[in-house]
Formats: C-alpha cells, sequence, structure tokens
C-alpha cells in the first residue's frame, strides 16, 4: 500500500484514490463521466492519464528529468581507468607498505597499471588511455574517486547498488525512479533495461520492483538481437488486426477487473491488466523507437558497430520519446571481473564502450538532451592494487574505495570529487557512500531522498534505507 501519511504521494493514480475514498462513490462518478467523453476504456484498463507511469511531479524543481546508468557489471578497475596511482608503477611487484586489506581472495605484491594516462580538457583531469575518447568529455562529468561500498562480492554489491540494499528485497532505482516520475510516454515502458547475450548475475533481481507496483519493474530486453521484431520478444501479433486485439483486449479487461473487485484489487492482477494494455500500445512506437536504420549512416558511424554502440544509439532514441530510466549492462555474466589477464579484458571492454559513451555524450549534448539526462558510469565495485594470486596480472574485488562518474542533468562538470589513497585501495578523502550516491541522484530529480517512501509491511520504506546525504559539491 502506498503511504497516505504525507502529503505527496506519486504511488497513488487518481483512479485508485477514487476507488478507494468514499466507497468507491468518487470512482463511479469518473466512470460516469468518462463514459460520456468515450474515455471509459483508458482510464478502466489503466492506460493514459491516469495510469501509474502518468508523469508525476517531484518534491521541488528538478535538474534531471531522465536517467541513463552504464553498468560496468563485474567491477572495473579504477586505478586502471579513472583513478591515476603513479606509486604503483613505481612500487610494481613489491608488497603493500601497509599490508593487504581483507578481500574476496588472496592478494600478492602491488602491480602497477599497464595503461597510460593524461590529462584531459580544459579542467586538466587524468583519464587512462582506455577511455581516450570519453575523456574528450570530460568537463562535462564529475569523477567520484572516494566510492566505497559495504562487501568484496557481487551479488550483494550489485543489489546495493541497484537497489540500495545488499541483502533483502527492495525496489531498484530504476523502478524507485519511475515510481515517483512516472514517464512521459505512454506508450513504451518507463524504465528500459539493455544487456547483450542474456542476464547479468542475479538477473532480474538487478531491476525488479519489489514491493512497487510491477508497473514499475524494469524492462528486459537482449540488445544483442539486430532484428527490431526480435528485440522485444512477442511485441506484434502477426494474426490478428489492431482492431481485433482491441476488443479481444476489452473483453479480457472487463473479465479482470470482474476478477480484481472480487479480491479488493489485488496488486499483481492490476499490473497484469497493465502490462497487457502496454504491450498493445507499444506495437507501433516500439518498433520506430528500436529501429537505428532510421538513423543518419554518419550518425552510426560516429557511435560505431558492435552491441554497446547500438544500445546507447537506442538510448538516445528512447530519450527522445520519454522513457524515464534506461539502464545498458556490458553483458551476461561479469565482463569486467578481471581476476587473470587484466590487461587484455579491459583493453576489449574499453574498446566497446570508450566510442559510444564519447558519441552519446556528444549526441545528447548537441541535441540539448544533458542537461535534463543524469548519466551514471560505474561498476558495483572497484579492483585491488594488489595482484590476484598466484600471478601479477589480474586484481580481485574492492568494495574499500573505486570510482564511478556522474554527467549531465545538473552535475558539474570537470570536476574530481574525493581521492583513494596513495595506492587506490580505501577513499581517503570525502568518501561517498553509495548510498550518499543515490541520495544526490535522487536530489538532481527533484526529490528529498527521505521523502520518497512507500508504506509496505508496516513501514515507510525508500532508496536509501536510513542512510544517505546529498554531496552538495557534485552539483553545478
Amino acid at each position: 500500500m502506498p503511504n497516505l501519511s504525507g502529503p505527496w504521494n506519486p504511488g497513488l493514480s487518481r483512479r485508485e484514490l477514487l476507488a478507494r475514498s468514499g466507497t468507491g462513490l468518487g470512482m463511479l462518478a469518473l466512470s460516469n463521466l468518462l463514459r460520456d467523453e468515450g474515455q471509459l476504456g483508458a482510464a478502466e484498463s489503466g492506460a493514459g492519464p491516469l495510469g501509474p507511469l502518468s508523469p508525476k511531479q517531484p518534491h521541488f524543481a528538478p535538474r534531471a528529468k531522465q536517467v541513463v546508468h552504464l553498468f560496468m557489471n563485474g567491477g572495473p578497475s579504477h586505478i586502471d581507468t579513472f583513478d591515476p596511482k603513479p606509486e604503483l608503477k613505481r612500487l610494481h611487484g613489491q608488497p603493500l607498505p601497509t599490508g593487504n586489506l581483507r578481500t574476496e581472495r588472496k592478494t600478492g605484491a602491488l602491480m602497477g597499471s599497464p595503461f597510460q594516462f593524461q590529462k584531459y580538457g580544459e579542467s586538466g583531469i587524468e583519464v587512462s588511455e582506455l577511455f581516450s575518447q570519453t575523456a574528450q568529455c570530460i568537463d562535462d562529468i564529475a569523477v567520484i574517486r572516494s566510492m566505497h561500498a559495504d562487501v568484496p562480492n557481487h551479488e550483494p554489491s550489485l543489489m546495493l547498488m541497484n537497489c540500495g540494499e545488499g541483502r533483502l528485497p527492495r525496489p531498484s532505482m530504476g523502478a524507485w525512479v519511475t515510481y515517483g516520475l512516472g514517464s512521459e510516454n505512454q506508450n513504451l515502458p518507463g524504465f528500459v533495461v539493455m544487456c547483450p547475450g542474456g542476464y547479468p548475475i542475479v538477473a532480474t533481481r538487478n531491476w525488479r520492483s519489489a514491493f512497487l507496483p510491477g508497473a514499475f519493474q524494469g524492462t528486459y530486453i537482449n540488445s544483442q538481437q539486430k532484428q527490431v521484431d526480435k528485440l522485444i520478444a512477442n511485441i506484434k501479433n502477426e494474426d490478428l488486426t489492431l482492431d481485433v486485439q482491441r476488443r479481444q483486449l476489452d473483453l479480457l479487461r472487463r473479465l479482470n477487473e470482474k476478477h480484481a473487485d472480487d479480491r479488493e484489487r489485488d496488486a499483481q492482477l492490476e499490473t497484469r491488466i497493465q502490462s497487457f494494455e502496454l504491450a498493445y500500445r507499444m506495437q507501433s512506437e516500439a518498433t520506430d523507437a528500436f529501429d537505428i536504420s532510421q538513423e543518419t549512416k554518419e550518425m552510426q558511424e560516429r557511435y560505431g558497430t558492435g552491441d554497446v554502440a547500438r544500445q546507447l544509439l537506442i538510448t538516445r532514441r528512447l530519450l527522445e520519446r520519454g522513457v524515464r530510466f534506461v539502464q545498458l549492462w556490458s553483458g551476461a555474466g561479469q565482463p569486467w571481473d578481471n581476476h587473470s589477464d587484466l590487461e587484455k579484458q579491459h583493453r576489449k571492454l574499453s574498446g566497446d564502450w570508450d566510442r559510444p559513451i564519447a558519441a552519446f555524450l556528444t549526441d545528447l549534448k548537441q541535441r540539448g538532451l544533458l542537461d535534463s539526462t543524469l548519466v551514471l558510469w560505474g561498476g558495483e565495485f572497484g579492483r585491488t592494487p594488489v595482484a590476484e594470486l598466484p600471478q601479477l596480472n589480474g586484481r580481485d574485488h574492492n568494495h574499500y574505495g573505486f570510482t564511478c562518474w556522474l554527467a549531465g542533468g545538473g552535475i558539474r562538470g570537470g570536476y574530481v570529487h574525493g581521492a583513494t589513497d596513495e595506492f587506490g585501495f580505501a577513499a581517503a578523502e570525502k568518501p561517498v557512500h553509495v548510498h550518499d550516491l543515490h541520495a544526490t541522484m535522487l536530489h538532481l530529480l527533484g526529490f528529498d531522498h527521505e521523502q520518497l517512501t512507500y508504506r509496505y509491511a508496516g513501514r515507510d520504506f525508500r532508496l536509501t534505507d536510513v542512510h544517505g546525504h546529498v554531496i552538495p559539491e557534485l552539483i553545478a
């Protein structure tokens, strides 16, 4: 049940409010009004302005209106990408003077980065050769070098970064954002997730809605598919016309509504009704949104080839059409989890992402979309400055200190926040916990993170749990 105790509650639609107020008399009056205006079908199905994804106003004027999360699942090495540590090269192969912190596996000597760093932009921020093209946009980026999480394990760290809680089922960040803001386009999902080749580890739990209504759950798309008709499974009915489908859905809706009324408006059934309606409406718009062949040859060449380039170009098209939250993954499993052969693997993975990210940020800026789009890059944690045993060519998980970066949406560009120690093992200056990152992102979207709540099991829950502080230095 949504929290009705406060003055603002985005989870309760006007339809639900009227239905639950005055034993439903308000809903009866609305139904008569809509029937007279020929709008009854849309209202009853949860579509249009009365649906759960209808646009909503946040607590205060937002700097950002949409979010793109570039997820480097597996944990990219911050000390090989955005956090240069010259002491590592100087002491390569030697023991860490202060002793190794406890991580998931046994680690040994210090391992210098095999990649070169140099300064970019007017800000002069140092970036690795792995992201030399992304670095061309560094004056629009705030690099957070003092991130830290809770444990050095993938599953809880993925849950913490995505859902604000590493152990218990909680709604994902994308679900919270669409719960709070709805979506500008009722013919596409408000929260889209793209991962080429299959699911990351812990699969759909990364973008679940948990106890929030199911309409806010992420819609998964295997972006490895190149044919638009196969990109979204079962989106088109080859046997029935739209008119026949509409009549079928109207009948199904009436049966489901009667079934739901007998069960006090079961939330799961409400979600199923809404999903049928969204699938129907998507048939025309989804094909257009995901079809990058409509882009010019020059634009497609700017982004490059491959799954990552294609999904970033699709993302720009989704943003233009009002989709609220888009999350992009590196691929199935945990591609950045390079316990060995890090140089080869990180070079390949960054090669997939670097050019498309630069093209994407530049494209958004040229179209005037970057000011209202908040972009987050990072993984669930970083990697150790000491090598994983027995060879000196890979790094273990590191939750003590790592890097994320933000761009657009009111972010202070050309800025480095915080620092790890001289070896890059732990956050040493201005530490930023994942809860602080979430609180800051919600602030940029117009929310007081302590007030964006949902009443469940007798408690008001929120993305940041009982933690989190907004980082004002990150805001322009």
